[in-house]
């Protein structure tokens, strides 16, 4: 194995960091991708208390596990969306919240993840995964007609509002990592590439390349390394499948994950349509040597079940690129 292979908590934050811990060393993992809700990670506390820093690092290596970034993508989706309600209101703190006022919640939510940066530095890690948000999501069918001038001032409002977090970034010597995503600014390579001319191309903004996102949008996830190979800062192992059959779409019919009448769905790893040895030779040659982080989302599947066998199947399928071509050998010494 070439890379350490590591557990996002996001979707077991019912879980406290010490029991997941555990969990995790006893299915094979290498260390923890920590998420910034539940226990596992907790901004205003990284800040403001004495230890607090220093009591999730205690957890990790009393388990032998490591830590190489830490993950905000509830708050960063309110940064910049277009359109704040309920939705929003059920995945941030009442602190954030607040009284809901719109803009108000824009506001708070682009200090936190600021201040994540902040903490992260404390913490010892160089990366902060999350989701942007996107002034322009809701357009993204063309009616009513929309015009590419209101597009771009869709990308120059999103630049407006991550230029100033960015340069907090910057300031803490920390990565963003955008995982690329249906609902985010950037979901596929145009939009990507679109993104990051918004930010004039800072190196301090890059991607937490996660196929799953991309599969069912019917695209090649192999593309995407191959597009942006400096901007892969981070790697999600998830997976997903396609089940479109004559009824279904990829658009999901407004049907909930888990749901057998969906065109697609996010799937366990080794059980859906990625291939993850082309993934693997691609990140071999950009010389990805960052973790491999599984995101375990799977309704049909005991989560500790696809757990176990996910870290059994990457760390099968993971391997070093090749030192010297196979066929040096055959050229002559004469």
């Amino acid at each position: 194995m070439s890379r350490p292979v590591t557990l996002f908590t996001g979707q077991w934050a019912d879980l406290p960091l010490e029991k997941l811990a555990e969990k995790a060393k006893s299915f094979g993992y290498d260390g923890l991708e920590l998420a910034c809700w539940g226990d596992h990670f907790e901004v205003d506390k990284a800040l403001s208390q004495d230890g607090y820093v220093k009591s999730r690092w205690d957890i990790l290596e009393k388990h032998g596990l490591k830590c190489f970034a830490i993950s905000n993508h509830l708050v960063g989706q309110c940064v910049a969306d277009a359109i704040i309600d309920g939705r929003h209101k059920a995945i941030l703190p009442a602190r954030l919240w607040d009284d809901g006022d719109p803009e108000g919640v824009r506001k708070r939510a682009a200090e936190e993840i600021a201040n994540t940066a902040r903490a992260a530095k404390l913490f010892g890690v160089n990366v902060v995964n999350g989701f942007t948000g996107s002034p322009v999501w809701h357009m993204l069918y063309p009616f009513p007609p929309t015009s590419q001038d209101m597009i771009d001032a869709g990308f120059r409002e999103f630049a407006d509002r991550w230029n100033p977090i960015l340069d907090v970034f910057d300031q803490s010597g920390i990565r963003f990592a955008l995982e690329a995503h249906p609902a985010e600014i950037a979901y596929d390579i145009y939009t990507a590439q679109r993104t990051l001319e918004a930010l004039n191309n800072r190196t301090t903004f890059g991607f937490n390349f996660d196929p799953s996102h991309f599969v069912h949008q019917l695209f090649d996830p192999v593309n995407f390394i191959n597009a942006f190979p400096e901007r892969i800062y981070h790697v999600h192992v998830k997976d997903s499948k396609v089940n479109l059959d004559g009824h279904s779409s990829i658009l999901g019919s407004h049907l909930s994950f888990g749901d057998h009448r969906r065109g697609w769905d996010f799937i366990s790893p080794g059980h859906g349509d990625i291939n993850l040895e082309r993934i693997i030779r691609a990140l071999n040659r950009i010389l990805y040597t960052g973790p491999l982080s599984v995101e375990w989302e799977d309704s049909g599947m005991d989560r500790e079940h696809g757990a176990t066998e996910a870290v059994q199947i990457i760390k099968k399928t993971d391997f070093k690129s090749s030192s010297l071509a196979f066929d040096a050998a055959f050229a002559s010494k004469d």
